[in-house]
């Protein structure tokens, strides 16, 4: 027939048999939704039928796919390699991209200079796609990712009016249910260690903590409120400034496991027992949690099922760039709920 090479049955040759468009064959081969069931079982009885096999080179060549993602993460090796919530990320992301036969590509961009050679990266169409986790609100790479046509979703967001996909926890619900639980627990003096308040995800568990005292009837007090920045030394030194305001709090809600392990340095040098005198509680439910002494109640908030459904998303939006172009519409967005592991620090 007029178009093989190598005795090879065509693209054409197939949808021809299935009575559809090539480029209908194209999407239904590049796993795109956007054909229907009935196009999908003819063209599977052709591609039988003719023993057609896809061109694995000739499908990136064609819809310049490179079978690898990027997830950036703008953030220090130290950060990266200490805290388990990234590993948590890159174990689910990994997983994900494993089982569709994608290759990983691990980027930390911290400066302007890395952020424009990773720009560049992409503008060379060096990876399908962009993973994009601990986004700043003040951070510019969302919107340049979206300008150059790369289909991206990020992991989390930076504001509650977020316009690229994302992937999310309920992080107002996370400190709603910390503070209920500690009110439960007859405290009254609850304060708060928030984490960078240039990140929604921060302002969002701030949200709730605040949330939760109205909930309980509690009256705010700012002077109960210290902001952190994710790390065990900021913790550590948010609650010394708690201290220092208020020495007779009796409980702490850390807006992240990392940072209540800094906080409970603290309370163990000041004298301060827990949950006897102060009852404690993080966000993320990771190793740190069921390590430190007392083991750490905490909201578990669902890391690897977040990286593998922002992955799904991204997978799913370059297999409809590659079969059709982008798709019109708004961008996908999850949130996903959290829980109350209670432990002995409460």
């Amino acid at each position: 027939m007029s178009g093989r090479q190598n005795g090879r049955p065509t693209l054409e040759e197939v949808a021809a048999l299935a009575g559809v468009g090539r480029g209908t064959v194209s999407r239904a081969i590049n796993g795109s939704p956007r054909v229907s069931e009935r196009a999908k079982v003819a063209i599977a009885r052709a591609v039988a039928e003719l023993g057609y096999v896809p061109n694995q080179a000739a499908r990136a060549l064609a819809g310049s796919r490179t079978d690898a993602v990027a997830l950036v993460i703008p953030e220090t090796e130290a950060r990266l390699f200490s805290e388990p919530y990234f590993l948590d990320l890159i174990r689910g992301v990994s997983a994900e991209l494993a089982e569709a036969d994608k290759q990983l590509l691990l980027t930390l961009v911290r400066t302007e200079a890395e952020r424009q050679r990773f720009e560049h990266y992409l503008a060379a169409r060096r990876v399908d796609g962009v993973l994009l986790a601990s986004v700043h609100g003040d951070d510019p790479l969302p919107d340049r990712i979206a300008r150059l046509g790369v289909p991206l979703v990020m992991n989390g967001r930076r504001s509650e009016a977020e316009p690229v996909a994302y992937v999310d926890s309920d992080n107002i619900g996370a400190g709603r249910a910390a503070v209920a639980h500690l009110v439960g627990r007859g405290r009254s003096r609850i304060a708060t260690i928030s984490g960078s308040p240039d990140m929604y995800v921060a302002r969002a568990r701030l949200g709730g903590y605040r949330a939760g005292l109205a909930e309980a009837g509690i009256v705010p007090d700012e002077s109960l409120v210290a902001a952190g920045d994710f790390t065990e030394a900021g913790g550590g030194l948010a609650m010394r400034e708690l201290l220092a305001r208020d020495p007779g709090l009796d409980a702490v809600f850390a807006a992240s496991d990392v940072m209540a392990a800094g906080a409970r340095g603290v309370l163990r040098e000041a004298g301060r027992r827990v949950p006897e005198d102060v009852a404690l509680v993080g966000v993320d439910d990771s190793a740190v949690a069921r390590l430190m002494d007392p083991p750490l109640t905490s909201v578990r908030q669902p890391i690897e099922e977040m990286a593998r459904t922002m992955t799904r998303l991204l997978l799913q939006k370059i297999g409809e760039r590659t079969g059709a172009g982008p798709v019109a519409g708004e961008e996908p967005r999850r949130i996903l709920p959290t829980e109350l592991i209670v432990r002995d620090s409460s």
